[in-house]
This record gives C-alpha cells, sequence and structure tokens, in this order.
C-alpha cells in the first residue's frame, strides 16, 4: 500500500455511503489525533465504511484517485486547510465521487466561502445531510485550482508561510506585515476578453472563491459557481496609501464600472472574465490556493465550470 495511506476500516458491501478522510497531519495548529478518532466514532456509529489518509507534501491526485477506485468510494473528505482542499479536489474532479471538506487548517477559503462550519462536528452533519453543489474550478497553467491564485506580494506571502516551521494566523499576520515593507510594485501585461494593458502592481489576484481565508473577502463578487474567475489587481500606488486602499476593498467598496476606462485612474480593478493571460516579465512569485509554485513568464488562468460536486449546507 503507497506510503500516507491507512488499512481500510468497518468494511461493509451492505452500505451505500463509502466515505474515504484525506488527513493533513500539519494543518492548521490543532493535533489531527482527536479528529481522526472522532470521525471514525462517527462512522462506526453509522456503519459507514471509511478509509483514513494521511497525505504528504509528495501525495499526488492521481494516487488518491486509485484508491478512491479500489475502495469504491462515494466520497472524499478533506480535512485541513486550502492546500488539502485543492488536493482532493483534484481528484475528484470531473468524478462521481463528492467532496465534503472539514475545515482544519490555517485559512480554510474555500470552506468560509460554502459556509461551512469551522466545527468538525457540524461540518462533518453538513457531509452528512447537506446538499450537493455543481463548484467551479480552474486552471493556471496546467495546474488545477479551486479557490485563489495570485501573482506578487501575496505569493510571497504564501511562500514564505510554507517554508516557516510555524502555522496559524499570527505567522501568517507576521509575513504579510515583513512582505508589505519589503514589496515593489510590477510590471504586468494583462490579456483580457481580447483587451490588452500594462500596469505596475503590487499583487494580482484571481480568484473562485470570495476570500483570501480567515473572514478576510478580498472578492466580494465571487461565486464558486457562476463560471466566472474575479480578478483583483493592486496597482502602483503610494505605500501609505496601499493599506487603505486595501481597506476598501475588503470592505466591499471598490467594485469596479466601467474597468477598461479606470485603469489608469483606480488604485485596485475588479474584473470578471472566464479566462485572463498575463505577461510577468520579473518572473514574480505565483500561488495556487496558497501553495507555492514555479512560475515563468506567462500565466494562463481558465475557468473549469462544475468541475465537482460539493456538500454544503
Amino acid at each position: 500500500m503507497p506510503d500516507g495511506f491507512l488499512v481500510p476500516l468497518q468494511l461493509s458491501m451492505e452500505n451505500k455511503r463509502r466515505i474515504v478522510f484525506l488527513i493533513n497531519p500539519i494543518a492548521g495548529t490543532r493535533s489531527k489525533h482527536g479528529l481522526e478518532e472522532f470521525l471514525a466514532n462517527q462512522c462506526r456509529q453509522r456503519s459507514i465504511d471509511y478509509m483514513m489518509v494521511h497525505s504528504t507534501k509528495t501525495t499526488v491526485p492521481e494516487t488518491i484517485r486509485v484508491h478512491l477506485h479500489d475502495f469504491k468510494a462515494t466520497d472524499l473528505v478533506a480535512c485541513g486547510g486550502d492546500g488539502t482542499v485543492n488536493l482532493a479536489a483534484a481528484a475528484v474532479a470531473h468524478s462521481a465521487v463528492n467532496l465534503g471538506i472539514i475545515p482544519v487548517g490555517s485559512g480554510n477559503g474555500l470552506a468560509r466561502t460554502a459556509n461551512l462550519h469551522a466545527s468538525p462536528s457540524k461540518a462533518f452533519q453538513v457531509i452528512l445531510n447537506g446538499k450537493l453543489q455543481l463548484t467551479d474550478a480552474f486552471m493556471v497553467n496546467g495546474h488545477f485550482a479551486c479557490m485563489l491564485s495570485g501573482l506578487g506580494m501575496d505569493a510571497e506571502v504564501a511562500e514564505r508561510f510554507s517554508k516557516s516551521h510555524r502555522r496559524g494566523m499570527v505567522t501568517y499576520t507576521t509575513e504579510t506585515l515583513v512582505q508589505f515593507f519589503k514589496s515593489q510594485p510590477i510590471n504586468f501585461g494583462i490579456e483580457i476578453d481580447g483587451f490588452r494593458f500594462f500596469t505596475d502592481a503590487f499583487f494580482i489576484s484571481v480568484a473562485n472563491s470570495n476570500q483570501f481565508g480567515n473572514n478576510v473577502t478580498i472578492a466580494p463578487l465571487a461565486s464558486l459557481h457562476d463560471g466566472l474567475l474575479d480578478i483583483i489587481i493592486v496597482q502602483k500606488m503610494p505605500k501609505a496609501t496601499l493599506p487603505f486602499a486595501l481597506l476598501a476593498q475588503l470592505r466591499h467598496n471598490k467594485l469596479m464600472k466601467n474597468w477598461v476606462e479606470k485603469i489608469g485612474t483606480q488604485t485596485i480593478l475588479y474584473l470578471q472574465a472566464k479566462e485572463i493571460r498575463i505577461h510577468n516579465p520579473k518572473h514574480a512569485h505565483l500561488h495556487i490556493d496558497g501553495d507555492p509554485v514555479p512560475v515563468g513568464e506567462d500565466v494562463h488562468f481558465k475557468i473549469i465550470p462544475g468541475a465537482f460536486n460539493l456538500w454544503v449546507p
């Protein structure tokens, strides 16, 4: 059996629900031992067949798909943060296996967008008794994404956070402040719906969910099932102005109208499209769902409508 997989328990061919739990042991700040025991007890009480899977940095969707197939799973439940959800969503995309989330990570962006409760017991009840929602994803240069991707300052924060030995909101906030004082605007070329322009920006976020995580909403119009990407471009501005401009965006006060005419005057551009290409000559850092990935001079984002079924309240 491949590394990271535990022996299936409570097997019975009579049950309809067969759940694989994908658990990231290092996600967030809490131990997952109690969570595993809770989930095992819940499944035993309901005679649900289940399997516990521990993800590692080398776990890939293809390996999970093999075990979902062999186990005849009906559901894959991601127990972790945004990176774990990304891995799980990629594994079930375009399949009959449904996705559930028990959000125990640092940001939990997709879970918060889907109004899932942070309590494992309440989140599990949604998986048992909720409804299925067809949910979008998107591709970034061939990489699967389902929440948020970005170039520039926020990607630099993601890279530093991934290398930190400490997790949680305090560490993320600290890294954000460090990068705020270090960052400089970067030149990007943008192409959306055949329209091209250049801009100097601190960062560009491309979102399917409506927030960074931790209830920090960056894309107020974003929907998990509207077939659109939400694009936020934080353009060059004095450093003293940047926090106030971001605060206005986070408070939903910067929704763009007639954006083509305002590229040169607005500090933050808010756009929606099915596809965007970004020329990145400076090789600004790139993250996908909070995890840093290698990047070149061109980055292509494209929506995948209805990529997977998600359990929601």
